[in-house]
């Protein structure tokens, strides 16, 4: 059993092509007992992104504060917080802040997706 803070975990800043200004905390995983998921805090400052991407696992998401866009399979979905989203495998998907609020989301993932 755990109960935290997610002010309490330090972020990694996310580097590499199509990334800008995205902060990732690991709140559950296997770490902490939870087989085979892995439940990630992504944090984007205003104007931040993650990469267009599509990969070989689903993940469930739910929009924690701010607002922004989802695209996903070739459209943009205007998102804020109290909003979630299913993003299945092999879909091309990325997440956007707005350009004058900060986006934060959590992102749930099977153990092999926390890469």
């Amino acid at each position: 059993m755990i109960v935290g803070r997610s002010q309490d975990i330090a972020g990694i800043r996310l580097q590499g092509e199509g990334i800008n200004q995205v902060t990732k905390k690991v709140l559950v995983s296997p770490v902490e007992g939870w087989e085979g998921w892995v439940m990630r805090l992504f944090e984007l400052d205003a104007g931040g992104y993650t990469p267009k991407h599509s990969h070989d696992w689903p993940h469930i998401n739910w929009v924690a504060g701010g607002e922004g866009t989802l695209y996903l399979d070739g459209r943009e979905h205007a998102i804020r917080a109290g909003d979630y989203a299913y993003v299945p495998n092999n879909v091309p998907h990325q997440f956007k802040a707005a350009e004058n609020s900060g986006l934060s989301f959590i992102c749930i993932v099977p153990e092999e997706g926390d890469v």
